[in-house]
């Protein structure tokens, strides 16, 4: 019976993990692609290219915005993190280097759509560092994973 039980607690716990993952991701889009200046009209007519890797961030250190740096280039770390974390965690079978390129893939989705409908500025920073951001959060899952299992959790 406790069997039963401990099974149907995990259940529940990996129901509630998705479930927040999809919070997660909704979130995601919605900050970087559903943005309150999204318009359908805008398609292929705004949208704006930087493929210069990490000129965005020179005119915040050279101006002393040192916190709007940090907010935006490890923002764009951060977000990802759990894309990754979630990837390892969910599919025993992803490695490290698979959920990273998920998650280079969604990134490059976003970053595309953003150029397409007009909304934010598709640059190529944000592929790098979101990309690291999957790639921590899926070194940290196996970390934990190997910690859960040296202690057998």
């Amino acid at each position: 019976m406790k069997s039963f039980e401990r099974k149907s607690e995990q259940q529940r716990f990996g129901q509630l993990i998705t479930l927040l993952f999809w919070i997660y991701v909704i979130a995601l889009l919605r900050i970087t692609v559903f943005r309150d200046d999204f318009s359908l009209s805008h398609i292929m007519t705004n949208g704006k290219l930087n493929l210069e890797l990490f000129s965005a961030y020179i005119p915040f250190l050279r101006g002393g915005f040192i916190w709007l740096f940090i907010y935006l280039f490890v923002g764009n770390i951060v977000w990802f993190i759990p894309l990754g974390a979630y990837l390892v965690w969910k599919d025993p079978g992803h490695t490290v280097w698979r959920a990273t390129l998920i998650g280079f893939v969604l990134s490059l989705v976003i970053e595309v759509s953003q150029y397409i409908f007009g909304v934010g500025v598709t640059e190529v920073d944000d592929l790098v560092l979101n990309t690291t951001g999957t790639l921590i959060g899926a070194i940290l899952m196996r970390v934990v994973q190997k910690i859960m299992k040296e202690r057998k959790l």
